[in-house]
C-alpha cells in the first residue's frame, strides 16, 4: 500500500484590522505577490533580523584585538569610490547641460 504524502505546510492564523489588511494588499499587489506570499516573505526577513541581532559573535582575543586594530587604522583611499564621489549628481548633471 502506497504512503500517503506528508504535508509540509502549516497554516498560520492571525486577526487584523480592516486598514493592516488594506496596506499589506495594497503592497503584496504593488510587488506582484500575493498576500500569503507577501506576509510569508515579510514574516520571515522579520524572524532572521530578529535572530541576527540576538547572536552572539564569539572571537578569540587575538581575532578581536586584529578587528579592533583595523578600525583604529588610518582609511586607505579606494580610487573608485574616489572617482565616484567627484561625479556631479544626476539631477546636477542634467541641470548644466
Amino acid at each position: 500500500m502506497p504512503r500517503a504524502a506528508q504535508r509540509k505546510d502549516h497554516p498560520l492564523s492571525m486577526r487584523l484590522p480592516d486598514a493592516d489588511l488594506a496596506i499589506i494588499d495594497r503592497a503584496a499587489q504593488m510587488r506582484g505577490r500575493s498576500r500569503t506570499e507577501f506576509m510569508r516573505d515579510a514574516a520571515v526577513r522579520a524572524a532572521e533580523e530578529a535572530i541576527m541581532d540576538t547572536n552572539l559573535l564569539r572571537v578569540s582575543p587575538e581575532a578581536f584585538d586584529a578587528f579592533v586594530a583595523m578600525l583604529d587604522a588610518p582609511a586607505k583611499p579606494v580610487p573608485a569610490l574616489t572617482e565616484l564621489l567627484r561625479r556631479p549628481a544626476p539631477w546636477e548633471a542634467t541641470a548644466e547641460r
